[in-house]
């Protein structure tokens, strides 16, 4: 159970799917290719070429008249449909299934998939419910980082890291713990972050430090174990950074942002693209991090403000059930 088998995971948005070019996506130590037709149908096989192996993202996808679209090999051009099906020279009919597709469950822009397992627990719904209220900024930071998905989650939720691995960036001179929701697989965390005033020269290079108040307040809403959102509030405009998870297999673990935004003011207009290269900037240094780690060591200290960890500890190793103790703290 190490990639929790049975979670949802969300392999992408439609936004990161060009229509009819093929993309390379893993899950569980499986390679697929996912696409998606000019009629806005995806599809996913693996992405091993039942002839003699060849990648199928590396082909190309051919639209159809009817606005269906199939999949190319790139070693000998044989196409395979949604199915799995293919036409081989000579014959004038598709053969029998050739590729078993991978199943997904599409909400709206979003396509997520249980891998192939019995479902354990339910596709979160917040992601549907800031797509009905933000508008989609776009998608960054995507990456397949060499760490297993326990110590990807146990970053994400180690808020004592904040002022170490994110200190260039931000200047965050400590972390002051508020609050912490526990309700089970999902949760809420609440802490400030004051931070020294950025220098003109900082300015001028990230122009998006102009809407950070001195004091961050982070509120971080958590979906077990796929996705966490960071909730950004500013005069101008209201953020939902949401990270996403995937683990491509069990030393690998993908992730990639989807940024939402409701816009307050004018100046966010000019502004808001600008939030997609800081939001990779986090993301580049959290894999860095987990990169240089001995994940092995045992832990002889601890620190304040772990609730987070315990947490993720807690569900991992109680997946898919919630055990006690409560971690809720005021």
């Amino acid at each position: 159970m190490t990639m929790l088998q049975g979670a949802p995971w969300l392999l992408a948005h439609r936004s990161m799917l060009k229509p009819n070019q093929p993309m390379k996506v893993s899950l569980y130590g499986n390679d697929y290719v996912l696409w998606q037709d000019s009629l806005g149908t995806v599809s996913c096989l693996p992405n091993a070429c039942p002839h003699m192996g060849a990648m199928l993202s590396e082909g190309w996808c051919i639209a159809k008249s009817d606005g269906s679209g199939t999949v190319a090999c790139p070693f000998h051009a044989l196409e395979f449909d949604s199915t799995g099906c293919t036409v081989l020279p000579g014959a004038n009919k598709p053969t029998k299934p050739l590729l078993q597709p991978l199943e997904l469950i599409i909400q709206e822009n979003f396509i997520w998939t249980y891998g192939g397992q019995e479902p354990k627990i339910p596709i979160p719904i917040v992601l549907n419910q800031i797509a009905g209220e933000f508008e989609l900024i776009g998608y960054t930071g995507e990456f397949s980082v060499k760490t297993n998905l326990l110590s990807m989650l146990l970053n994400m939720h180690d808020y004592n890291h904040q002022n170490g691995t994110h200190r260039p960036l931000f200047e965050i001179e400590e972390v002051q713990f508020k609050q912490f929701l526990d309700n089970g697989h999902h949760s809420h965390a609440y802490f400030d972050m004051p931070r020294t005033q950025p220098k003109l020269r900082d300015l001028l290079k990230k122009p998006t430090l102009l809407v950070l108040p001195k004091v961050l307040q982070v509120h971080l809403e958590n979906c077990f174990p796929c996705l966490v959102i960071v909730h950004v509030e500013s005069p101008i405009a209201s953020i939902r950074e949401c990270h996403v998870f995937v683990p491509e297999a069990s030393s690998v673990t993908r992730t990639y942002v989807l940024m939402f935004a409701k816009i307050h003011h004018p100046l966010a207009y000019l502004i808001k693209k600008k939030f997609l290269p800081l939001a990779e900037i986090v993301v580049r240094q959290d894999a860095d991090i987990l990169e240089k780690l001995y994940t092995n060591t045992a832990q002889h200290i601890k620190l304040n403000n772990e609730v987070g960890i315990d947490w993720v500890r807690r569900n991992f190793e109680s997946f898919p059930q919630v055990v006690e103790p409560n971690l809720s703290r005021c």
